[in-house]
């Protein structure tokens, strides 16, 4: 009996060292940027979101639970169809454990599909469209940087109130721009203004003339330009060239990105409000990290999804190392119930829908005169807590929000 009873312990310690081997899967944990490198957001996130990826990697020591972490990535080229293919392989196949960017809504949209019928953890900091925390909202996805809801909140209301109370839209017709009209539209007429009408455009259009005559013939005060990347300094540029905001209107950008600003030029940009959630030259902390950044990226100032895809991976490799495991739900589970910190995160809670609650700042762009360097383009007006920049869960559509 008291040799039945050793070889029962010796059999359990064997197994129980095998758990404990296999909590992480392949002996490895693999992150993928799914990103765009060649289309209209490249110049925003593609090589920088996998260079903040991997400076998470990196100053988290490259390893957890004692096993490597590497990186790798692919284009997406702004399609649904082929991002739910990559993630799919990636998860199925290549020993992908999370996926992180994923710029645009729509491709974030379809990846989350993928990423919650394998029950994988999805990091979106390059997507906006509120649906992603909303109706469509999955336990193992968190939404990091913005969404259409908080920067439509703060621009759109500050606006109207300021006295541009007529609004017309051009809108990018997908996902996103959808999101963001709508939410836009609200708080223009909470404020007290008018929405006058709108226009939708394809994604990647060369030209908006047609689009910009209509919009000027609405005779709105402001024009609410519901778009981003290309396609918002296509839109800038040309509406200076036909003299829309000489002749009286007023643009109006409500996701617009510091590598636009700089893109344009303060003699474009000056006196543009906006909605930003990180800011480069904050404070000290922000300033030292993108200083570091931009080291390694060849001067590249880092913009807010830069900064969310860092602080995502980072805080997903410490929900693995508490976890004990890198397996998804587990891991997702973990996220939310430790608080987010990092270089501007501080003590940040995710909610059960997904959203990260961090801060926002309604932004003022500094004239060329009060410029004193590269990348001083802000001026803060105001500071916006998690609760007040986001949707109430009260509103929420997520099926995971218990009301």
């Amino acid at each position: 009996m008291r040799t039945t009873r050793i070889g029962l312990t010796v059999a359990a310690m064997l197994m129980a060292g095998s758990a404990a081997q296999a909590q992480v899967s392949d002996d490895a944990v693999k992150i993928g940027v799914l990103t765009d490198h060649s289309g209209g957001f490249a110049y925003l996130v593609g090589k920088h979101s996998v260079e903040a990826a991997q400076m998470a990697v990196d100053d988290f020591g490259g390893k957890v639970l004692g096993k490597p972490i590497s990186v790798v990535t692919a284009d997406h080229q702004n399609k649904a169809d082929i991002a739910s293919a990559i993630s799919r392989k990636w998860f199925e196949t290549e020993g992908v454990d999370t996926i992180t960017d994923v710029a645009g809504s729509a491709v974030a949209l379809a990846t989350q599909e993928i990423a919650r019928s394998r029950g994988k953890v999805l990091l979106i900091s390059g997507a906006a469209t509120t649906e992603l925390t909303g109706k469509a909202c999955s336990e193992t996805t968190s939404q990091w940087s913005y969404d259409t809801y908080a920067f439509a909140k703060g621009t759109a209301s500050q606006v109207t109130k300021q006295g541009g109370d007529s609004w017309y839209f051009l809108t990018s017709d997908y996902a996103f721009g959808h999101s963001l009209q709508r939410d836009a539209s609200r708080f223009v007429e909470a404020s007290g203004g008018k929405v006058l009408g709108s226009v939708r455009f394809p994604f990647g259009s060369p030209d908006f003339s047609s689009f910009l005559l209509q919009a000027q013939a609405s005779k709105a005060k402001v024009i609410g330009l519901a778009m981003s990347g290309a396609d918002l300094l296509s839109a800038v540029k040309q509406a200076r060239e036909f003299g829309i905001v000489q002749s009286g209107q007023n643009l109006a950008s409500l996701v617009i990105y510091i590598n636009d600003i700089e893109g344009v030029g303060l003699n474009v940009a000056q006196g543009l409000t906006l909605t930003t959630s990180f800011y480069w030259d904050a404070n000290d902390e922000t300033r030292a990290w993108a200083k570091r950044f931009m080291e390694r990226s060849g001067g590249f100032i880092p913009n807010l999804i830069t900064a969310g895809t860092y602080a995502s991976v980072l805080h997903y490799l410490k929900a693995v190392e508490a976890a004990g495991t890198d397996e998804g739900k587990a891991v997702a589970a973990k996220m939310k119930e430790l608080p987010v910190n990092d270089f501007y995160n501080k003590n940040v809670q995710i909610r059960a829908d997904g959203r990260v609650m961090h801060k926002t700042f309604l932004m003022k762009v500094k004239s060329p005169a009060d410029s004193k360097y590269r990348g001083d383009f802000y001026q803060q007006l105001a500071e916006m807590s998690g609760d007040e920049s986001f949707k109430p869960l009260a509103e929420s559509e997520c099926p995971l929000v218990k009301k």
